[in-house]
């Protein structure tokens, strides 16, 4: 009996051991998320189904104009990286500013309203702190509205997407 219990538990060990690797991939490197709205057209569509990159930014840092999923109270919010820490950011006629010089943004084929950052009583963006927006800045939850956003908030990297086929592929 006990020798057939050890055979059996022999059998499934490389089934268990598996599915271990695929859970603390899934974890800890990558996972699947899905876009919810339209705040990142023309980019990114509702329904989009995209793969969650959890490592890229435990080796590189972030970078502008990245792709990225927020955590936001109990919401997962996939937005694009526009300011980083210690930067000055305004918009002003539809253009971007940092650090007081013109920044070209060809993310955005909307209309992006005059804003800076004393809006938020702030005057640079506090350090390990991003701001963030959607592409579509009209149709936009970001940080114009809940501010800028931890680093330990960005769950990670967002560039792939699975499905729809029609969309499949690298974004930027």
């Amino acid at each position: 009996m006990k020798e057939k219990i050890i055979h059996s538990i022999k059998e499934l060990f490389p089934y268990i051991t598996i599915l271990l690797i695929i859970l603390l991939i899934k974890r800890f490197a990558f996972g699947t998320i899905l876009v919810n709205g339209r705040s990142m057209e023309d980019t990114l569509h509702d329904k989009d189904f995209m793969i969650l990159d959890k490592i890229t930014y435990r080796f590189h840092e972030i970078k502008r104009f990245d792709i990225v999923v927020v955590q936001v109270g109990n919401q997962k919010l996939i937005k694009r990286v526009i300011g980083l820490p210690k930067e000055v950011i305004s918009y002003k006629d539809n253009e971007l500013y940092i650090n007081y010089e013109k920044v070209e943004d060809s993310h955005s084929s909307r209309v992006t309203y005059d804003f800076d950052l004393s809006l938020f009583e702030l005057h640079s963006i506090p350090e390990n702190t991003y701001f963030v927006m959607g592409d579509n800045r009209t149709d936009s939850l970001d940080s114009r509205s809940f501010g800028v956003v931890e680093e330990k908030d960005i769950i990670g990297k967002a560039s792939f997407v699975l499905f729809p086929f029609s969309h499949f592929g690298s974004v930027k």
